[in-house]
């Protein structure tokens, strides 16, 4: 096990109903926001109505930011950075998933930024600062909810790249599993796909003496094996979709990287994917990652087995290894 220093500020508010707090949490930081979302599934859903009640009761000033599309735009985090600047706003809402959540923080780093915001995603500058932002989660998938990183695409040249910095860590994260009950299957494997491939890239290390979080990457592993089936056969299965949904943020709020170095070249790959050819990010995660483990595992086969054994259940011969 390598040193570490483990810190993840963000405050989750987890349960049913708990979006009803969202005005009371925002008041917090701010009376005066941007609404950051999507297209019209919080609208069809009822969310939307209800986060407006809640901010509306506690008397903020919201202006609204719609239209992030999956693998979110510059364009758009120009156009959230112009609206903050002019409306004096210091908070951002994100309600959505992990492409709502990013582009949130690309506005968040940008605000206060004099140069182009595209300079932190292609390694040119390191953020000072950012508003801060918080989050009423929509998918489990990407876990920004309660991580340092976010992605963007840059539309010129179809560049999708990350930013990991300690200052885009969300300030609260509310999350609803029952908001999740009318995602499409496509979408919750998708997003089960981004959650079990943000633990492999922890779980696969050359770092030794690692067994606790090994364990604990194994159980969010198997948790997300035994309720993603059953989240498919019956979409409002409260304590399966809490699982997922929790399992997705465990998976990404970097406790499952304490102590080791993990293997990211999965996500690099793919990131070029959904960049050229606009696929789901979770999609292109289960086209690459099993030609990844074709590829190295027999860098490290005892790891394999260990993962086929413990994870997949695989039965392990002492006698012939």
């Amino acid at each position: 096990m390598i040193n570490f220093t483990f810190r993840n500020p963000t405050k989750i508010i987890f349960g049913k109903d708990t979006e009803y707090l969202v005005g009371k949490e925002t008041k917090a930081y701010s009376s005066r926001i941007l609404l950051h979302y999507g297209g019209g599934s919080i609208k069809r859903n009822g969310l939307y109505d209800r986060v407006r009640k809640s901010l509306d009761e506690a008397g903020i000033e919201v202006y609204e930011l719609s239209g992030v599309l999956p693998n979110p735009r510059l364009t758009l985090v120009q156009e959230g950075i112009r609206i903050c600047r002019e409306k004096g706003i210091n908070f951002i809402l994100a309600v959505g998933g992990g492409s709502v959540i990013d582009s949130a923080k690309a506005i968040a780093v940008g605000v206060p930024y004099k140069g182009n915001v595209w300079d932190f995603y292609s390694g040119k500058a390191v953020p000072g600062e950012a508003l801060p932002v918080g989050v009423v989660l929509t998918i489990p998938a990407a876990g920004s909810e309660s991580s340092n990183s976010s992605v963007i695409t840059n539309e010129d040249g179809w560049y999708k790249r990350g930013l990991t910095d300690d200052s885009i860590y969300p300030a609260f994260a509310i999350m609803n599993p029952e908001v999740t009950f009318t995602l499409p299957d496509y979408q919750t494997a998708c997003g089960a796909s981004d959650i079990m491939a943000h633990i492999m890239e922890r779980y696969f290390t050359n770092t030794r003496d690692v067994e606790l979080i090994d364990r604990l990457c194994e159980a969010t592993l198997k948790t997300m094996i035994l309720n993603v089936p059953r989240a498919l056969k019956n979409p409002t299965d409260y304590a399966a979709r809490a699982e997922i949904m929790w399992a997705g943020t465990v998976a990404h709020n970097n406790l499952l990287s304490t102590g080791r170095i993990g293997d990211w070249a999965s996500h690099g790959i793919e990131h070029e994917l959904s960049a050229i050819y606009d696929i789901a990010h979770g999609a292109g995660l289960s086209i690459v990652f099993p030609a990844w483990m074709k590829y190295v595992y027999k860098h490290d086969i005892s790891r394999f087995a260990q993962y086929a054994h413990r994870v997949w259940n695989v039965d392990y011969n002492v006698f012939n290894p």
